[in-house]
């Protein structure tokens, strides 16, 4: 059985290329998705495809519509959500994709530094697994999908 496994968060550094990559090399049965990672694309879609609003607001409003039809069904079909809430940015998107995921009873796994565990804390608190290093994760997987242990790791 191939799992599904949902990467959300964080787009500007290569965490989901790290993931990808080890699960690859492990050899796990594992499909990934991912929300739009083209920030400019994410941010124009809306008013791209529906129009140019004559406010700011309506144009966000329009583009996190679009977005949504693709976070709201991947974030369905997942078998596991791993959220990334990196470094430079606030990721509130990042934060809400996590609830919803919590919502749906989908299995969490949280990727961040310590210094962001008292902000996450709440979202933490509903993940299954807080991981430090893309690396992590893919060792989580590697164990949920195949209940192999790797000792060197």
């Amino acid at each position: 059985m191939t799992w599904t496994v949902h990467l959300s968060g964080e787009i500007h550094t290569d965490w989901r290329e790290r993931i990808e990559a080890g699960a690859a090399s492990a050899g796990l049965d594992v499909t990934f998705t991912a929300p739009v990672t083209d920030h400019a694309a994410s941010d124009d879609c809306g008013a791209a495809i529906l129009g140019e609003p004559a406010e700011p607001f309506w144009r966000d409003h329009l583009g996190a519509g679009v977005n949504a039809i693709r976070t709201r069904t991947l974030l369905e079909r997942a078998d596991v959500v791993v959220v990334r809430f990196g470094e430079r940015y606030r990721q509130w998107n990042a934060a809400f994709d996590a609830g919803v995921a919590s919502a749906l009873g989908k299995p969490l796994v949280t990727l961040h530094p310590a210094e962001h565990d008292h902000a996450l804390k709440e979202v933490d608190r509903a993940a299954l697994a807080v991981a430090r290093e893309p690396e992590q994760v893919v060792e989580i997987l590697r164990y949920v999908l195949t209940g192999e242990l790797r000792r060197d790791a």
